[in-house]
Parts: C-alpha cells; sequence; structure tokens
C-alpha cells in the first residue's frame, strides 16, 4: 500500500508509484479505489492551490464543527514544510504536532483527517502548493492557532527574520486560548 503510518491515528503520509524514463514522469496523484481499498472513504468536493515564495507561512488553520475539513495535501512545485496539529479532543495525541517535507521531488502527500490544524512554511524560492478538501470552506467556520506557540514548539525549518505571515495569521490565538468546536 502507498500509505503510511504516522506516530498520529489517522494521519497518513502517501507515497504514489512513479514511473519514470527519459520524458519524464507519471503517477496517479488521487484514485478513489486506491484510497477505498486502504479503508479510506472520502468525498473531495474542492481542490485548493496557493502558490508562494520563500519564507512564507500559512497557518495554522482550521475549519471546526460541522464545516471541519479532511484534506490531501500536496506540493507541486519547490518545497514546504508541512505541520499539523491534533486538535480531536479525544485522541491520544491531542495538542501533538507533526511536520514532513513535502516537495515536487519526492511526490509525497499528506492525508490529514478532520480535526487538524494545517499550516506550511516555503523553504524553495516559490512553491505551489495544492490540496483537496471533503468539505466545503466556510468563512464563519474558520480558525487558527498562533505558528510561533511555545507550547507546540514547532521548528518551521525557516530562521525567524525571513518568516512572513499575513496579518490575520499575526494575530491567531496560542493553543491553549483557541476554541474550536470539532
Amino acid at each position: 500500500m502507498p500509505f503510511l503510518k504516522t506516530a498520529i491515528e489517522g494521519l497518513l503520509v502517501f507515497e504514489p508509484q512513479v514511473w519514470e524514463d527519459e520524458r519524464g514522469y507519471f503517477f496517479e496523484s488521487y484514485n478513489s479505489n486506491t484510497f477505498q481499498a486502504a479503508g479510506l472513504q472520502l468525498d473531495f468536493v474542492q481542490d485548493n492551490q496557493a502558490r508562494s515564495t520563500y519564507g512564507v507561512l500559512r497557518g495554522l488553520h482550521y475549519q471546526a464543527g460541522a464545516y471541519a475539513q479532511a484534506k490531501l495535501v500536496r506540493v507541486l512545485e519547490g518545497e514546504v514544510l508541512d505541520v499539523v496539529v491534533d486538535l480531536r479532543p479525544d485522541s491520544k495525541t491531542y495538542g501533538e504536532s507533526y511536520s514532513i517535507i513535502l516537495s515536487a521531488s519526492n511526490q509525497k502527500q499528506l492525508l490529514v483527517p478532520r480535526g487538524f490544524a494545517h499550516g506550511y512554511a516555503v523553504l524553495s524560492p516559490t512553491a505551489t502548493f495544492f490540496y483537496k478538501c471533503d468539505n466545503f470552506y466556510n468563512k464563519t467556520a474558520e480558525g487558527g492557532i498562533l505558528y510561533s506557540d511555545s507550547t507546540l514548539n514547532i521548528d518551521w525549518h525557516l530562521p525567524e527574520q525571513d518568516i512572513v505571515l499575513s496579518e490575520k495569521d499575526q494575530v491567531l490565538p496560542t493553543f491553549g486560548n483557541h476554541k474550536p468546536a470539532l
């Protein structure tokens, strides 16, 4: 199976089989039969894509309640550090984070279940980030956690002076002060 389990239940790394030759490469980035064979019943309803430059950090974001989203994330160009935080209150790994380098060259993808905050930092000169969601975005259900929260202790693989944040991401609450209705 192309799915690797992580230390956080339900969080999976998807490594598709890549066929390469002198012309380039080919792989299936998503096939519902492959996911269903692994016991994953997902109905993706929205695709999103973002392009960013070095140092841009987006996150940590989530959708709460009825609008929570599972995501299948990958990088089409460049390299990012992808980070998730388990926000499921009944989880053994509540409050724990997981990070992975996703890049156009390694073709890895991260399957993020509902109930996680998600973010990424661009490590290459530019990166194009793509993700599928199993639920539609709803502005009233969005939430976030400050990327630099000391209780999470996330190493973003960037010098602090190189990090570029949106105004919204600069004022997110800390982990102890967020209140998602997951």
